[in-house]
């Protein structure tokens, strides 16, 4: 889930998009694709992470997964919209790996099934940058309009609705990027107001804040303090920003995803498990095209 840097100043905690599994439990345990111990490896080189495609016949059911090889100690199951990924180390055989999909094949095609019912459900329309088309923020749509009756960008709460300081003409592109740009503006200080709020909490102060555009996470931390949001969390409810930013600020306590570091995150946002619930599932559904 997370991948440290390659030395203690540029070390970092990632908070995935997508991420692959439930919380552990006490003992550091996750509650579906449990990861399978293997040998320590014989020297202390790691080779470079590659994956690749196989095939697999599991009884009358065929199963095709990547495997990843990487610098891990254990063999991991992860499943998403791409299908099973396996991570394991490179001294691990295949005859091995295969066998622990084996043991864990009822859990895999569950898992399987339930992403092919939710991409099924998901066939929705591509947004339409334009007059009446709506996005969401903090969890609610927000109606796009223009031109603006004052001549500048004005968002009324009360109606739900953005007034665009745009002509009647503008094209999806032009709309797009005053949205955006409003979107990030908001973002930037809600989220520095979100992080002092849980800072203060834990007793913790980061050194710096910036907003992200990464497609890969929704957020990361540095062992020196320096926080960086997805500014795409502020289409989700107020309560996703403050378990990411609470997520955030708990590595600066526990840079890893262990017990301890859980258990710092729910000291300051005790309601993190339901958040964290929706942000996985509803994160293809809320975040537009951009």
């Amino acid at each position: 889930m997370a991948r440290p840097g390659s030395d203690s100043m540029d070390r970092q905690m990632e908070l995935p998009l997508l991420d692959a599994g439930p919380l552990p439990d006490a003992a550091g345990n996750r509650g579906h694709g449990p990861a399978v111990p293997a040998d320590e490896p014989p020297a202390r080189h790691w080779p470079p992470v590659h994956a690749n495609s196989r095939r697999l016949q599991l009884g009358e059911r065929a199963l095709h997964y990547t495997l990843k090889r990487s610098p891990r100690r254990t063999i991991g199951f992860t499943i998403d919209d791409r299908g099973l990924t396996v991570a394991a180390p490179r001294w691990v055989t295949v005859g091995d790996i295969e066998s622990a999909i084996g043991q864990k094949q009822r859990w895999i095609f569950t898992k399987l099934a339930e992403w092919q019912r939710r991409d099924a459900q998901r066939v929705l329309p591509a947004l339409q940058w334009r007059d009446g088309a709506t996005v969401p923020f903090l969890g609610k749509p927000v109606t796009l309009r223009l031109p603006s009756p004052t001549g500048t960008l004005l968002f009324d709460a009360l109606t739900g609705t953005l007034h665009l300081a745009l002509p009647d003409q503008a094209d999806e592109q032009q709309i797009r990027d005053r949205v955006q740009a409003w979107l990030q503006t908001q973002a930037r200080r809600l989220f520095a107001e979100r992080l002092d709020v849980y800072a203060a909490k834990l007793g913790v102060r980061h050194k710096a804040f910036a907003l992200s555009s990464a497609n890969t996470r929704w957020g990361s931390c540095t062992a020196d303090g320096k926080i960086r949001l997805n500014w795409r969390l502020l289409h989700f409810p107020l309560s996703v920003i403050d378990y990411v930013a609470a997520h955030e600020l708990a590595h600066l306590k526990e840079m890893n995803h262990g017990p301890r570091f859980w258990q710092t995150v729910a000291s300051i946002f005790p309601e993190f498990e339901q958040a964290r619930a929706t942000l996985k599932a509803d994160a293809r559904d809320t975040v537009p095209a951009y």
